[in-house]
């Protein structure tokens, strides 16, 4: 029975990795988040792909502003932004833990490091760094706190399902083993469910951004909203297309105060020390 899902579970992603990676060049979105598509799509495959098409894909020329405008379409940016890169560094975190037979402890703490270090400093700071002003330690200060969050809630969701799963399927904790891949590619699309409503937070709060809109220079004075920064207006529409365009039809809120951050922030981390310690108490010999 799993043989056939994921059997027919690869061929679909095969087929929605090539129409994505084919057709997302021809979307006037930000090269990142083109990436990020892309490299979702491989583990989320017709799921990603039809998030793809719904969130983002220009449906009609010149309309992708106001086609990726509704806070639902940046959150989902913004969350699979998220899942693409702490997803990445996840997965391969626990490949190389299986390869190297890591105690579930020790993996769970490769995983974590290597997706956070993943998302946050080249997903995030590196990639998006044309936010700053091109400043990447700027970068690097401004992406931390919304990726520390994303990234412990995405985790959560994921390690409660891959480590559950290969628990109860033999030979699944081998990444030669399709099974591997497989779960993995569940846990991510579970991750990215436990991270949406996180993303929703911080976007709506000013602290990360969501659906881009990047034109070539010569058609800027035509867009809707300056990229250079978050929340501006149509009176800097004119400036050089490198300072990506984020577009909202509503006003954005202000950052929230300091010490409603620092209580999210500390939910997050619970969420992921119970999920952990449910993996570790719960899944025989994994304390051991």
């Amino acid at each position: 029975m799993l043989d056939g899902v994921m059997l027919l579970w690869f061929i679909l992603t095969g087929l929605s990795v090539l129409f994505v990676a084919i057709d997302i060049w021809r979307t006037p979105e930000a090269t990142a988040l083109r990436w990020g598509f892309i490299i979702l799509t491989v583990f989320a495959g017709p799921l990603a792909a039809f998030f793809y098409v719904l969130g983002c894909r220009e449906p009609l020329p010149g309309t992708h502003e106001q086609f990726v405008a509704p806070t639902w379409k940046q959150v989902l940016g913004s969350t699979m932004h998220c899942a693409s890169g702490d997803g990445l560094g996840i997965i391969l975190g626990a490949a190389i833990a299986s390869l190297l037979t890591l105690a579930v402890s020790l993996d769970l703490i490769l995983e974590y490091a290597l997706g956070f270090a993943f998302g946050w400093l080249f997903f995030q700071a590196f990639a998006m760094r044309d936010m700053a002003g091109g400043d990447y330690m700027k970068s690097l200060k401004m992406t931390f706190v919304p990726e520390l969050f994303s990234m412990n809630v995405l985790m959560s969701g994921m390690v409660l399902v891959s480590k559950f799963w290969m628990a109860e399927v033999p030979g699944s904790t081998d990444p030669a083993n399709l099974s591997f891949w497989f779960i993995m590619s569940m846990s991510l699309i579970a991750g990215f469910i436990c991270a949406y409503p996180m993303n929703w937070w911080l976007v709506t709060r000013h602290l990360k951004h969501g659906m881009m809109t990047v034109r070539p220079a010569m058609h800027a004075e035509h867009s809707g909203h300056d990229m250079g920064a978050m929340g501006h207006d149509n009176a800097h529409a004119g400036h050089d297309m490198k300072a990506m365009e984020h577009h909202a039809d509503h006003a954005m809120p202000r950052t929230p105060p300091r010490g409603t951050i620092v209580l999210v922030g500390g939910l997050s981390v619970v969420v992921l020390a119970a999920a952990a310690a449910i993996v570790l108490l719960l899944i025989p010999g994994a304390s051991g």
